[in-house]
């Protein structure tokens, strides 16, 4: 191979699915913050005769990031990055989702837009729950801070999902944390056109990874009511679009959000959304 992509989250659920995809003619890198699940990932990938090696990295910290495309790069240059790693809201405080799902991204993005060149792309994995967010409650001035002050963007964003009980902070924090990653995907496509580069956004659904069984408790199990397929979906469903995306045939694709929810949006309508966010 000439060629690596950089899976990050890549452990399991969709993250390895997406790797076994693209593996096919690339490198893969995978990388979280746990050696043991990734060294089994690699052998996994290994076993079926796709290169593979991970690196251990913290996507919270910039350094650790930037360090991750360096050791990626050393043997074939990086021409893709799937991100996604992430959190929800029954794996951690508001701080914690708000760092993993939005600081990290922004650390994963700007490490992607300093390697990108001509047909490179980056591929952010943001969820349905970006889409549920009202319009009002969106703090898209706290937003512009991303690409100015990070630190004061964190601070802001962890101050906007603390807000109303505190049982809601979690997943407050995880919507916002969402609708960030689709908002902000699109605001840096001109940067990354500029180097002929594209950056695009996939929002899931309820799928059957281990993430999406831990959110059962939290209604993605009932999101199913609403649903056009009354199922959870597949990893490697998901592992698809992400591949194709992340791919070099739609190579005019960038600055949009392709949600994939098995017609869960179209289904759930305002009334739904409401009684969604009253547990109702």
């Amino acid at each position: 191979m000439d060629r690596t992509v950089i899976v990050t989250g890549g452990a399991g659920g969709m993250g390895l699915a997406t790797a076994r995809i693209m593996g096919r003619d690339h490198d893969v890198v995978l990388t979280d913050v746990r050696e043991d699940p990734l060294a089994s990932a690699v052998a996994d990938l290994e076993s079926s005769g796709i290169r593979a090696r991970y690196v251990v990295a913290d996507i919270t910290d910039r350094g650790s990031v930037e360090a991750l495309f360096a050791t990626s790069a050393a043997s074939a240059p990086v021409r893709a990055v799937v991100h996604a790693a992430g959190v929800s809201p029954q794996m951690g405080s508001a701080e914690k989702i708000i760092k993993i799902n939005a600081v990290g991204t922004i650390n994963v993005t700007e490490a992607s837009l300093a390697a990108a060149g001509e047909g490179f792309a980056l591929v952010n994995v943001a969820s349905i729950a970006g889409h549920m967010l009202p319009s009002v409650m969106v703090p898209r001035r706290t937003y512009r801070l991303a690409t100015r002050d990070v630190e004061e963007f964190t601070r802001k964003m962890i101050a906007n999902a603390s807000r109303g009980p505190a049982r809601m902070h979690p997943g407050s924090a995880y919507s916002l944390s969402k609708n960030f990653v689709i908002r902000y995907s699109a605001d840096r496509a001109g940067a990354f056109g500029a180097r002929g580069a594209r950056i695009l956004s996939v929002s899931p659904g309820s799928f059957d990874t281990e993430m999406g069984q831990l959110e059962e408790k939290s209604g993605s199990a009932r999101l199913l009511e609403f649903a056009a397929l009354k199922r959870f979906g597949r990893p490697d469903e998901i592992a698809e679009l992400l591949a194709f995306c992340a791919g070099d045939k739609p190579g005019y694709l960038t600055g949009t959000d392709i949600l994939c929810d098995g017609g869960t949006k179209a289904g759930l309508g305002i009334k739904g959304m409401l009684a969604m966010a009253r547990g109702a």
